[in-house]
């Protein structure tokens, strides 16, 4: 049932183990965006936890229409639900959504699969850490939770070429400061 639901996820015999493994791949970079809003670790683990939970009940429900993609249905329910606490908990002052993630986006790299020496992925890690928060934020859900541009765009709400030039801005910052 739950892969029928879920068009283009891996199918399982048994659609609870589908959910779970699913579960499993997204929670912690969902927690992580979601964090990155609202900077508060209960309210964002309710979040997530809420959205996996009105999903389960959409792919139950065999009237629900099918979800083609998963991952970013997922990111943009986070970023609505976030949004939504942040606007009813709001005590006067509202910012940026890219401001708001300025210390909360990190990107692990694997040194082995970089092939990076531990001095030189530390460089990264800094330079990654010293970039815009908007740039920061689109470059860490393009190469580190593997978002496509398009769908960064779309849940961000830019435009694609905005998130193509600040790929691009991210790419010549971290070369620069990688010396390249």
């Amino acid at each position: 049932m739950l892969q029928q639901r879920l068009i283009g996820y891996p199918t399982e015999t048994n659609g609870e183990l589908a959910f779970e493994e699913l579960y499993r791949m997204y929670f912690i970079r969902l927690f992580r965006f979601c964090f990155s809003i609202v900077h508060q670790k209960e309210p964002a683990e309710e979040i997530v936890h809420d959205v996996f939970v009105k999903l389960w009940e959409k792919t139950t429900n065999p009237r629900s229409p099918a979800i083609t993609n998963p991952g970013l249905y997922l990111y943009i329910a986070v970023k609505n639900r976030a949004l939504n606490y942040l606007r009813d908990n709001a005590h006067g002052n509202i910012e940026e959504l890219s401001e708001r993630c300025d210390q909360h986006i990190h990107f692990n790299a694997d040194p082995e699969s970089l092939l990076l020496s531990a001095e030189a992925l530390q460089r990264l890690r800094t330079a990654i850490n010293q970039l815009p928060p908007r740039c920061k934020l689109i470059f860490s859900l393009v190469k580190e939770d593997g978002l496509k541009q398009k769908d960064v765009a779309r849940l961000l709400d830019l435009s694609v070429k905005t998130v193509e030039a600040q790929l691009s801005i991210a790419v010549q910052k971290l070369a620069a400061a990688l010396g390249r």
